[in-house]
């Protein structure tokens, strides 16, 4: 009997595989093929060629298999090698890219720096006074070109604005019923912003020195006060025993034990001051002495100004001390008074401040006579 063999074949109509039966002819087929088969000479020949073949192909094909097994494997090498060459050449144009951003804000920096310089000398053109307040255009702005001291000046002109404000917040604190506690937090702010002062002009002295000591970013009327790039602490000590009279109305009246803490720290404050100034004083001299050394009509002299520039870290350092012994006597200060009278105390010195800037502004606008 025929046996039936089920054959899945594609169908046209549906796209999927569907059963066909057919007839197999394998025993005749079989049965042909033994009957026409080949004398057993040829198939001894046919059967060494196919092994000969065989064993040639075998060969090809492990050679070319060990080719491509070689070939493979050196791709992901190359692969890996061009990946981190384009990694370096990204982080390269990164590289570049960061750097010349930030040479752009540096550019835009200095840009916003001078356009408020000229902003702030226009308005000081103008010549304006205010009364009983204080026009920061009067402050001595002086395009320099030094970075360092540019940036100061901008810094100094916003502190200014900011300690005006806090005048403004301590003078209404004070005539309210604001309890201690509360007044506190406005009396630690108005220290930290001094302290902050201090701080920044640290940066400006190692930027110019000269610039610091010669008082130019402060106004004409406060440069006729300064000492040593600021104010005498001796001096803010006597205004709080009353030895000023433009400040003392300011002040509740003094315990005799905080008057005898008040004496002890203007004691201490006018020690330090005079060995600051003598100090001043001999490196005056030294720095002088270091300019005028050798013959004055030799046309080298670098060596001499070589010789008092290693010397001007030793005034930088006397600008640093004359802040810090500012700050001590502040912190001092606001140990012995109490809270309300720290207050006042802090008011009483922006104010007068206030009133110098104002006497600069009016000094400088008034009207002159035409010759």
């Amino acid at each position: 009997m025929n046996s039936t063999t089920t054959q899945f074949v594609p169908s046209r109509r549906m796209g999927l595989y569907e059963p066909v039966h057919q007839m197999s002819m394998w025993g005749d087929f079989r049965n042909t093929l033994l009957d026409s088969s080949p004398p057993p000479e040829l198939m001894l020949e046919v059967n060494a060629n196919l092994d000969n073949q065989s064993e040639d192909t075998t060969s090809h094909g492990t050679f070319a298999a060990s080719h491509r097994n070689d070939q493979e494997a050196s791709k992901p090498d190359d692969k890996v090698l061009r990946r981190l060459a384009q990694n370096r050449e990204a982080a390269r144009k990164s590289r570049l890219r960061k750097k010349a951003y930030v040479q752009q804000l540096e550019n835009s920096k200095l840009r916003l720096i001078q356009l408020e310089q000229e902003l702030n000398r226009v308005r000081q053109q103008q010549g304006l006074c205010v009364g009983g307040g204080i026009d920061t255009s009067q402050l001595a702005y002086t395009g320099n070109s030094n970075p360092g001291i540019s940036a100061f000046e901008l810094e100094y002109g916003h502190w200014v604005e900011e300690q005006n404000r806090q005048i403004s917040d301590l003078k209404n604190a004070l005539h309210s019923d604001m309890g201690d506690t509360e007044l506190q937090i406005f009396v630690d702010g108005g220290m930290q912003h001094y302290f902050e002062l201090f701080s920044m002009k640290v940066m400006a002295a190692r930027a110019d020195v000269f610039y610091i000591m010669s008082g130019m970013w402060k106004t004409s009327a406060e440069r006729f006060f300064l000492w040593i790039g600021g104010f005498r602490p001796s001096e803010l000590v006597k205004v709080k025993i009353k030895t000023c009279q433009v400040l003392s109305p300011h002040l509740d009246a003094l315990s005799e034990q905080q008057r005898l803490d008040i004496v002890n720290l203007t004691q201490s404050c006018q020690q330090a001051e005079d060995a600051l100034s003598q100090g001043m004083e001999k490196l005056q001299f030294i720095l002088a002495q270091a300019i005028a050394d050798g013959l004055l009509r030799e046309g080298n002299y670098l060596p001499q100004i070589g010789a008092a520039m290693n010397k001007l870290d030793d005034l930088v350092r006397f600008v640093v001390q004359a802040d810090h012994l500012r700050q001590e006597t502040l912190q001092q200060l606001s140990r012995i008074l109490t809270t309300r009278q720290a207050a006042r105390g802090l008011l009483a010195l922006g104010e007068y401040l206030q009133r110098l800037r104002a006497l600069s502004s009016c000094w400088s606008s008034r009207p002159r006579e035409q010759a």
